[in-house]
């Protein structure tokens, strides 16, 4: 009895393995390959768990810089800095470049860039002071054309980025000239005088109107910004547009095998641009308190430099809408603060510089992520 259960056993132990065996098999493979799994991602780095946070939040580096910004110059002003005044007049100084920021987003959220977005913004509000107070046209209609104007101009950009693919920095850098010619050629180098705009059309100066809030005076224009913002945060969030502009903006070639209009979006994104940098416009009147061709000529850079610092990607499908306006505030911060601290405005520039190497360098190491 013994001699045949041994002769059964080696009989088993030869046999040929069979399917249930090989599954067994592969499961305590894939169980080993699983532990070693975990086990790498358990002894990742503290640095790399950081930059893996950040690059799923990329909001979080302005708005921990902000919020280090107003600790150390509330430390260093006292209360000075925190009052409602200061706070209040923080927020107007960034108003008009914040929404500036918003249209300069939408382009850089595609990879490209737009160098007129000022030039726009001057140029619209001069059609529609001169087409108001020099002209005697209804004033909101005025303003209508204006917006139609900053929207026409918008699509040429685009044409010219998608139809005849010129890059988008030749392409606004031509057009920046052309507006600015422009600006001075419709308003003739002149400006128009608030008392003339208060004559005939005070709506164009509507933006620059304050309330008393909070203990201190509140521009309506302080909360044009936030609302644009707003809109824009829901449209690129909540919205297929809003998902195709990061589609574009990630992989255009990728956007276009999944069926996304590619030049479309574009233009329409370009458009949209130019009808924010209108609404600036119309803002502009009313924070100047008049319509002046030479106002607000940085405004390009400094509207980047908000985008920069509020951490989108300066190489597109990366960033939120929310950052720019974290980014103007950190400007805005920095400039009060460094002012009232008697820093000479060359060492705000160059403080700012800073800002915005640094802004980029961070950037670069968080997009090491997903190489």
């Amino acid at each position: 009895m013994m001699k045949r259960v041994l002769a059964m056993a080696e009989k088993f132990q030869d046999r040929p393995a069979l399917a249930g065996d090989a599954a067994l098999s592969d499961t305590d493979a894939s169980d080993t390959r699983f532990d070693h799994a975990r086990f790498d991602i358990d002894n990742i780095g503290l640095l790399v768990r950081v930059q893996r946070f950040l690059h799923s939040y990329p909001t979080m580096v302005p708005l921990i810089v902000l919020i280090l910004s107003l600790i150390g110059f509330g430390l260093f002003a006292g209360t000075k800095f925190f009052s409602p005044y200061n706070m209040s007049l923080i927020v107007q100084q960034v108003s008009i470049i914040g929404v500036l920021a918003v249209a300069q987003s939408l382009i850089i959220l595609t990879a490209g860039i737009d160098l007129s977005v000022a030039a726009i913004m001057v140029l619209s509000s001069v059609i529609a002071g001169q087409l108001a107070v020099k002209l005697g046209f209804n004033a909101p209609l005025s303003l209508l054309i204006s917006f139609a104007c900053g929207t026409a101009i918008g699509f040429l950009n685009g044409f010219l980025v998608t139809k005849v693919k010129l890059p988008p920095f030749i392409a606004t850098l031509g057009t920046w000239n052309v507006f600015y010619a422009l600006n001075l050629y419709l308003s003739g180098a002149q400006s128009i005088r608030g008392s003339e705009i208060d004559a005939a059309a005070p709506i164009l100066k509507f933006f620059g109107e304050n309330i008393s809030l909070f203990g201190t005076q509140i521009s309506y224009g302080s909360f044009l910004l936030v609302l644009v913002f707003a809109i824009l945060w829901y449209a690129l969030t909540k919205t297929a547009w809003g998902r195709h502009i990061y589609a574009v903006g990630d992989d255009k070639e990728a956007a276009e095998l999944a069926g996304i209009r590619t030049d479309r979006i574009l233009i329409s994104v370009y458009c949209v641009a130019g009808f924010i940098c209108a609404i600036a416009g119309w803002s502009a009147i009313g924070r100047v308190g008049a319509v002046s061709p030479t106002s607000f000529f940085e405004g390009n850079l400094q509207s980047i430099t908000a985008v920069v610092i509020g951490g989108i990607s300066l190489f597109g499908g990366r960033g939120s809408i929310i950052g720019p306006l974290i980014g103007a505030l950190i400007v805005g911060v920095f400039q009060s603060g460094l002012r009232i601290a008697g820093v000479d405005v060359l060492w705000q520039l160059f403080a700012i510089g800073w800002l915005i190497i640094i802004a980029v360098a961070v950037d670069q190491w968080i997009r090491k992520v997903s190489a």
